[in-house]
């Protein structure tokens, strides 16, 4: 379980990740403009942290390095330096992990996200994995492992012992009820997760599916967690209703934390959490 002093809490927001479009919410941000809007937004209601995926003009998901760089910069210009802005290495079905491995190469992002299932899926991809990880550390990119039930944290524990994963601390984000009918996430879907993770492992934050996404992220920041909001999971408030843009669903989470007994990290704040992770 998670344990130790507790730290400010980071928030991020997933806006749009690889599939929503305008036809599920005409509030999905999809073009570098509409990105930089939304991240200004979400940074005012609360968040560190965008997680951004970009897309192609067709609207298809993309890990271009040039559609990132405008992406970012457009975001820089709307939200400030301040905010984290971490790209995702999602294959959404389109990129093979040589193909993710050499998009993150290319753009050498301050922060990145991983999955674990999609970047060392087996044996035979370890030694490539163990040699991008290792560029990444090195390079001070700030990495969150991508993990998917129990089962895959088990292997990143076994992967971190053999030196694949570089490093002594990290940061993972625990997805829950993603195997789940309807992709209807529960609170109680973190407890699995919690038997294998201690704040000696480093930090952990959640994203969830479906209406109770607040109610997951705020079970995460009791005890001593972090979360991960947005489109990308979910369209829906507390209340069933359909949220009207990002921010909204922010603020919902961000207004409740002092009741779990936790503030706020400022975008200074999370990286600097973040940067203590090596």
């Amino acid at each position: 379980m998670q344990s130790g002093n507790t730290i400010p809490a980071i928030l991020a927001v997933a806006p749009n990740g690889a599939r929503k479009q305008k036809t599920d919410h005409p509030a999905v941000p999809l073009t570098a403009a509409e990105l930089a809007r939304c991240a200004a937004d979400c940074a005012a209601a609360g968040v560190a942290m965008i997680h951004l995926h970009v897309r192609r003009a067709d609207g298809r998901h993309s890990l271009d390095p040039d559609l990132y760089r405008d992406a970012i910069a457009a975001v820089r210009r709307e939200a400030g330096e301040r905010l984290i802005i971490q790209a995702t290495s999602e294959a959404a079905g389109i990129y093979n992990r040589h193909e993710q491995m050499a998009a993150i190469r290319a753009l050498l992002p301050e922060a990145c996200s991983l999955a674990i299932r999609e970047i060392v899926p087996d044996t035979e991809a370890e030694p490539a994995a163990a040699a991008f990880l290792a560029e990444l550390y090195r390079a001070g990119v700030m990495m969150q492992y991508i993990l998917y039930s129990d089962e895959d944290l088990h292997r990143f524990h076994e992967l971190k012992t053999r030196g694949i994963v570089p490093g002594d601390r990290h940061s993972v984000l625990f997805v829950l009820g993603r195997y789940t009918a309807g992709q209807r996430s529960e609170p109680a879907d973190l407890l699995p997760f919690l038997n294998d993770w201690s704040s000696a492992d480093g930090i952990f934050s959640v994203c969830a599916f479906g209406p109770k996404e607040s109610a997951c992220a705020l079970t995460a920041l009791a005890l001593n967690g972090h979360a991960r909001i947005g489109f990308e999971n979910n369209l829906s408030l507390a209340d069933g209703s359909t949220a009207p843009d990002n921010a909204a669903l922010v603020r919902q989470t961000a207004a409740a934390a002092s009741l779990m007994g936790r503030s706020i990290a400022s975008a200074d704040a999370a990286r600097e959490i973040l940067a203590k992770l090596r």
